[in-house]
């Protein structure tokens, strides 16, 4: 079995200035206009203030549609929900989970990060990797929430319409059974990545900075496509095409929406980017 790259797994946790463009979009068609801007979830405070097309973007609309209600997403419901469905409730631990080799591998990071293993024992191995990365981001300063978090804060204290592209059920769903039958591979290859984290995410970051589309679809999407194209089905094509509709439909109302998701969703052939020039509409950077 071929080793998950978590990297490529969750592309939007990690979402060198090159070419002055950006990572926002502004899309026409009769008359109507949205925005659409891709987004990194996790940033670093030195990664503040955003690229100034995401303020010029987010002064041009009236509403702002994100991938979920974010502001949900802290909500104790919300995590007492996480925590109950990404928890082993039939007795068994993630050492019955993981093979032995895997298992031991696992305890000899925690030792070393001074991490009980036992604290994690319950944990479905997606929580698991998810703990690992943030655990590591949070070595680079990665402790900011991301674009994302911060348009919506803004867009709540300024009254502007928030709403969301899926419901936190489905968000949730991802998350809990991310790797799931893999659970050996993504565990092992978090464990591998943790070495060339830092160089992973300054590359994105750099690349959604500087507008560079090129490099983030090759850095997000190409190598999970290519290695694992049912992982990228789920993760990009079906979400896309489960969105497209209710972007689609913001060209008949009568205000102005900024639509902001990962950047993964934004760039390479099965793009919103191109759903929408293949339905008609011209889109430009800012």
């Amino acid at each position: 079995m071929k080793p998950i790259r978590i990297s490529l797994i969750i592309p939007f946790i990690l979402c060198a200035q090159a070419l002055a463009e950006s990572s926002v979009w502004k899309a026409e068609k009769e008359g109507s206009i949205l925005y659409l801007g891709g987004t990194c979830h996790l940033l670093r405070a030195s990664d503040f203030p955003l690229p100034p097309e995401f303020e010029t973007a987010y002064r041009a609309a009236d509403s702002l549609i994100f991938e979920t209600d974010i502001g949900k997403m802290k909500d104790p419901d919300f995590q007492m929900q996480l925590m109950t469905q990404a928890t082993y409730t039939d007795g068994s631990t993630l050492a019955d989970h993981l093979s032995a080799p895997v298992y031991n591998k696992l305890n000899q990071y925690c030792s070393e990060q001074q991490i009980p293993l036992a604290m994690l024992s319950t944990f479905k191995p997606s929580l698991v990797g998810i703990f690992i990365l943030t655990t590591e981001l949070s070595k680079l300063g990665v402790t900011q929430e991301g674009a994302d978090h911060f348009l919506y804060a803004k867009a709540k204290s300024e009254n502007k319409t928030v709403r969301g592209l899926e419901t936190l059920q489905q968000q949730l769903q991802f998350i809990v059974n991310m790797g799931k039958g893999k659970e050996d591979a993504m565990i092992l290859q978090m464990l591998d990545d943790v070495h060339t984290i830092k160089q992973d995410y300054e590359e994105i970051v750099g690349a959604w900075k500087s507008g560079n589309t090129n490099s983030l679809n090759q850095l997000m999407n190409l190598k999970i496509k290519e290695t694992y194209p049912e992982i990228y089905k789920e993760l990009i094509v079906d979400r896309n095409h489960n969105w497209f509709p209710v972007i689609d439909a913001c060209q008949k109302t009568p205000e102005t929406e900024f639509i902001l998701v990962g950047a993964a969703h934004l760039v390479g052939p099965d793009s919103l980017i191109e759903m929408l020039k293949k339905s008609g509409y011209t889109v430009e950077k800012l």
